[in-house]
């Protein structure tokens, strides 16, 4: 009896490692995935000045085709986390992996805009069944509170990292060889997917007793999409003009439907309580306005190396690299900090860090008179510490005390709150002017966000 415990016992001890290697490796495997529907995002906002001239594209053409991705992706992501619930994560991870591999095998072989368009809505659409299954499937794989939440603290900041890769390495990549190729990473990353979610994913159980409320997702997809279309237009056409009243007029009036009706479901797509939590609320925000700030300084700043100071694309990418590593270790330092000081703290401090990097690239960033170190450097170490920081506490605080039934639910939702911030705020923040003034308008939000989220308790 004591030789088959001591057995047992040591089974168990050789299982404990391989189990923990497994969690590891399914860890990278969701955490690549997530990295990649995130630089997809961001992989064309350096070579944009190129693509323009290769296809021919005015500015608002350009604003266009770099929101494509995220106007889908955006829009149907609550519907994507329910069909996780639903069908099960594993399952609805597969199918949007295979959606987005064949979306990124197309976008390259584009002649023209339009199949450039659809190809960028179809990748969204796909990254839109992707990112809430990977969450449904990485709570799966740590299924504990405190393992989850040390993981989320992590996934935080995958996104931004994810956003900095994909603008570096598309300056490179489109500098050697052509912007084309920059749709390559995202395809090499979801065929390895597919081959190896099979081996390292655990398959969770769908939950039958779930309906998929496809009136509430047809009202939040279309009003989600029409608003986001509505909000980049104003690039072009005036506030006034009917090219942005209408599509925005009708976005609202379909989620003020789409809310009403969600109040009264049995079994809503997103539940009103879900987001009636003044903290989650505020974590959501603030995980918006940090993709918002990230991707504004991206656009902004390669627009003006490139058209203003006649940078080439390289040094455009090079220009970033501070940022990048900045972005690394910040990131690496939000979980050992989460752990210490909370969650809450460390999103104000990542806020309040964040605004101060974007008032010194509104004041001093885009005055080309002004050298890179002196001018461009110290927004470009402030802001990444800051949004890695923000990014990882808010994904921890939105997180919080979610049952393992809405997973997906609560992927959709993170995942719609980092879209929202590069679609519908940055399109806002654009029409304030210069953009010296919407990148102050929005450090200006992020102090307000970090204000409201101290005072939270």
């Amino acid at each position: 009896m004591k030789t088959q415990e001591r057995t047992a016992a040591a089974a168990a001890a050789d299982a404990a490692p391989v189990s923990a290697t497994r969690h590891r490796y399914a860890f990278v495997l969701l955490g690549g995935v997530q990295a990649v529907l995130i630089f997809t995002l961001a992989a064309i906002n350096v070579p944009l000045p190129r693509i323009g001239h290769e296809l021919g594209l005015q500015r608002s053409d350009l604003i266009l085709l770099s929101a494509a991705y995220g106007l889908t992706f955006a829009g149907l992501l609550l519907f994507g986390g329910r069909l996780a619930d639903r069908y099960g994560g594993r399952r609805v991870l597969t199918a949007g992996l295979a959606l987005f591999a064949g979306a990124s095998a197309a976008a390259p072989l584009a002649p023209g805009i339009e199949a450039l368009l659809a190809a960028r809505f179809a990748q969204g659409a796909g990254a839109a069944l992707v990112a809430p299954a990977a969450m449904a499937v990485l709570r799966a794989v740590f299924p504990s509170s405190a393992a989850y939440g040390k993981a989320m603290a992590t996934w935080g900041g995958l996104s931004v990292l994810g956003a900095t890769a994909g603008n570096l390495l598309s300056g490179v990549i489109s500098s050697l060889l052509s912007w084309r190729w920059t749709f390559a990473v995202p395809l090499v990353v979801a065929i390895a997917a597919l081959a190896l979610t099979p081996r390292l994913l655990p398959d969770t159980a769908p939950d039958r007793s779930r309906t998929l409320d496809l009136p509430g997702a047809l009202l939040a997809t279309v009003g989600i999409t029409l608003a986001s279309c509505g909000l980049v237009v104003t690039e072009a056409h005036s506030w006034s003009s009917a090219a942005v009243l209408v599509p925005l007029l009708a976005g609202a009036a379909l989620l003020a439907a789409f809310w009403y009706a969600e109040r009264r479901g049995a079994d809503p797509l997103l539940p009103p309580r879900f987001l009636l939590d003044r903290r989650r609320a505020l974590a959501l925000t603030a995980i918006a306005m940090s993709a918002c700030g990230t991707a504004m300084a991206f656009v902004v700043l390669s627009l003006h190396l490139q058209q203003v100071r006649d940078w080439s694309q390289l040094q455009t990418s090079a220009a970033f690299v501070p940022f990048a590593v900045t972005l690394i270790a910040s990131g690496r330092a939000a979980s050992p900090l989460i752990g210490r000081y909370g969650a809450r703290a460390v999103t104000v401090a990542g806020l309040a860090t964040g605004a101060a990097g974007l008032a010194v690239l509104a004041f001093t960033g885009l005055d080309a008179h002004t050298s890179y170190a002196y001018g461009l450097l110290p927004g470009l170490l402030l802001l990444p510490a800051g949004t890695a920081a923000s990014f990882a506490g808010g994904a921890v605080l939105a997180t919080e005390g979610v049952p393992q039934g809405q997973t997906g639910l609560a992927g959709g939702v993170l995942n719609t709150a980092m879209e929202f911030g590069p679609t519908i705020l940055f399109a806002v923040l654009l029409t304030l002017g210069s953009d010296a003034s919407s990148l102050g308008a929005a450090g200006a939000a992020f102090a307000l966000v970090a204000l409201l989220n101290h005072r939270t308790k």
